[in-house]
C-alpha cells in the first residue's frame, strides 16, 4: 500500500519533479551583460590584477541551429583576446554551469585568461540558448548546437585542432565531453573537465533516491561516463570533496575511471562545495595546474 501511495504521489507531482526545468537554471531577464560591473551573486571575484584591457573583451552573437530547430537563434557569446591572433593563439572554450548568464561566469573566465601571463590563451565564453541574452529556449541538442557553433567562429577564424582546449564545468562538462568524444567541428586536443555530471540517471538517482529510471523525470540523455569513453585526448578533471550538488564519488569519480586515453590527472579540492575549487585551491595554485596541462608538463 505505501508502494502504491508512493507511486501516486509520484504521477501526481511529475510535473513538479521534472528535473530538466530545474537543471537549466538560466535567467534570461537581463537587458546587457554588466562583466565587471555585475553586482549580483558570483562565487569569487578577482582582484584588479586580473582584469582585462577592454580592447580584448569583444562580444558578438552568432546563429545556432539544432536538428529540431525550424530556424536559428542568435547566441551571444565574449571572445577575450586579440581576434587576430587566434590563428596561432591555443584557445580554452569555456562551457559554462546551469546557473543564470555569463555575467555570472564572468570571474570565471577573467582567471582563465590569466592563465599562464596576461592573455597567453584566448578564452571563448558563450550563453546556452535561453540564458542570458541567447535566444530560445533551454535544450540538450540545443546546447550541442550552440558549441558548435562557436566552434564554427573559432574555426572561421583560423583555430585548428591542436590548439583547441575545451573546459566544461558542471552542466558545462555535457558539451565539452561530447564534442570531444564525437568532433564534428574542431577536434580538441585536451579536455578539462570541473565538477563534471556522470550521466542524467545518476542525478536522477542522487536527487531522488528512488529506484527509477532516469525518463521518468527528465529527457536529457547527458551520459559523460560513456562518452568519456571515446576520448583519447589528455583529460583533467577538477572536483570538491564537498562539492553537494555533483557528488565526486557518483559522478566525477566514475567519469575519471572510465577515460582510457593517452593521460590522465585528477585534482581533489578539500573543503570545496561546487563552485569553489579555484577559490579554496588557490587562484594562483589553480592557473599553475591549468598552464601545465595545457602546455603538457
Amino acid at each position: 500500500m505505501k508502494n502504491i501511495f508512493l507511486i501516486l504521489l509520484l504521477i501526481g507531482f511529475s510535473s513538479c519533479l521534472k528535473l530538466d526545468s530545474n537543471l537549466y537554471n538560466n535567467d534570461n531577464t537581463i537587458q546587457e551583460y554588466l562583466l565587471d560591473n555585475y553586482t549580483g551573486e558570483q562565487d569569487f571575484v578577482l582582484d584588479a590584477s586580473y582584469d582585462i584591457s577592454p580592447s580584448l573583451i569583444y562580444k558578438f552573437s552568432l546563429a545556432s541551429k539544432a536538428p529540431e530547430d525550424a530556424s536559428a537563434f542568435n547566441i551571444q557569446a565574449i571572445y577575450i583576446g586579440d581576434q587576430n591572433r587566434i590563428n596561432t593563439d591555443t584557445v580554452i572554450v569555456y562551457c559554462h554551469g546551469n546557473k543564470w548568464h555569463m555575467d555570472f561566469y564572468w570571474q570565471r573566465a577573467k582567471l582563465l585568461a590569466n592563465t599562464g601571463g596576461k592573455n597567453r590563451f584566448g578564452v571563448l565564453m558563450f550563453d546556452y540558448r535561453g540564458f542570458g541574452l541567447s535566444e530560445g529556449e533551454p535544450t540538450e541538442e540545443g546546447m550541442y548546437a550552440d558549441t558548435k557553433a562557436c566552434l564554427a567562429w573559432l574555426k572561421s577564424k583560423g583555430l585548428s585542432d591542436e590548439r583547441l582546449v575545451m573546459y566544461g564545468f558542471s552542466l558545462g562538462s555535457a558539451p565539452a565531453c561530447e564534442l570531444t568524444a564525437n568532433p564534428e567541428v574542431l577536434k580538441p586536443t585536451r579536455i578539462i573537465l570541473e565538477a563534471p555530471f556522470g550521466s542524467a540517471e545518476v542525478m536522477v538517482q542522487d536527487a531522488s533516491q528512488l529506484n527509477m529510471p532516469a525518463a521518468y523525470f527528465t529527457d536529457l540523455k547527458i551520459d559523460n561516463a560513456e562518452e568519456i569513453r571515446k576520448v583519447k585526448q589528455p583529460f583533467l578533471w577538477l572536483h570538491g570533496l564537498n562539492d553537494l550538488f555533483l557528488n565526486y564519488k557518483t559522478h566525477g569519480e566514475v567519469v575519471y575511471k572510465n577515460y582510457k586515453g593517452v593521460f590522465s590527472r585528477k585534482i581533489m579540492v578539500e573543503a570545496a562545495d561546487h563552485g569553489e575549487i579555484p577559490e579554496k585551491i588557490g587562484f594562483e595554485d589553480y592557473s599553475k595546474n591549468l598552464e601545465a596541462f595545457i602546455i603538457g608538463n
